[in-house]
């Protein structure tokens, strides 16, 4: 029997599949959002949780594992490499559910912020980074470089990709997470298998969050669309 191609995009290609997906066939993000941070939540460890998220979609899939953390009866702590204002659309859901049930958050927008406030991080069971996404372009800054720069040894879980990581080249945008297990969705994000990319990802999950396979194959879209 001949084994199935696995199906590895770009970081483009990845947003029009998420936008055929919400957009078109009418998934709604909130639901994709929450698939993604329960395959994250998978990979976590009983013990202390710290999830340091930032302030888009990938912090959002944070907060839904913080929250599935918080539910199971682990203690839990967030750190957020923003302000709360900054936080909206689905991430804004998952943020407010996860406050609403009692969650901890340390608010980190400033470089000496995030630098403590993850370094307080040291010693918890499992770490998940939830700070940077596939629209990383050009050298890292501010907080979130303090961020990637101050986290402490440790298991540490990536959410769709190492912080820092480029999603095409595989190289990191001048600091990246060293990541244990890296939960990418869907498809193997290009950068993913890079060469350059392997001190950085450790294990790769990819995980179905529910994104049909035909928002990604362009030919087949036309078809279903045609």
């Amino acid at each position: 029997m001949t084994k199935k191609a696995r199906t590895v995009l770009t970081a483009a290609q990845m947003r029009e599949a998420d936008r055929r997906c919400i957009e078109d066939i009418g998934i709604p993000g909130v639901v994709l959002m929450h698939n993604a941070g329960a395959a994250v939540f998978q990979e976590v460890r009983r013990g202390p949780v710290g999830v340091v998220c930032g302030k888009g979609n990938n912090g959002g899939d944070g907060f839904v594992v913080a929250r599935l953390a918080l539910v199971a009866g682990l203690d839990t702590q967030v750190v957020l490499v923003a302000r709360p204002e900054e936080i909206t659309g689905d991430a804004a859901v998952y943020l407010r559910a996860y406050r609403n049930l009692g969650g901890r958050i340390s608010e980190a927008s400033t470089e000496n912020g995030a630098a403590a406030a993850v370094a307080a991080l040291a010693g918890r069971e499992t770490l998940v980074d939830a700070v940077l996404g596939t629209g990383v372009k050009g050298e890292v800054r501010g907080a979130q470089r303090a961020a990637i720069e101050a986290w402490p040894r440790g298991y540490t879980v990536a959410v769709d990709l190492p912080s820092g990581l480029n999603a095409d080249t595989g190289e990191p945008c001048g600091c990246c997470i060293r990541a244990d297990v890296t939960v990418t969705f869907q498809f193997a994000k290009q950068g993913l298998l890079m060469p350059a990319a392997k001190p950085y990802v450790g294990r790769l999950v990819i995980a179905d969050i529910g994104i049909p396979p035909v928002c990604a194959d362009d030919a087949a879209w036309a078809r279903l669309r045609g």
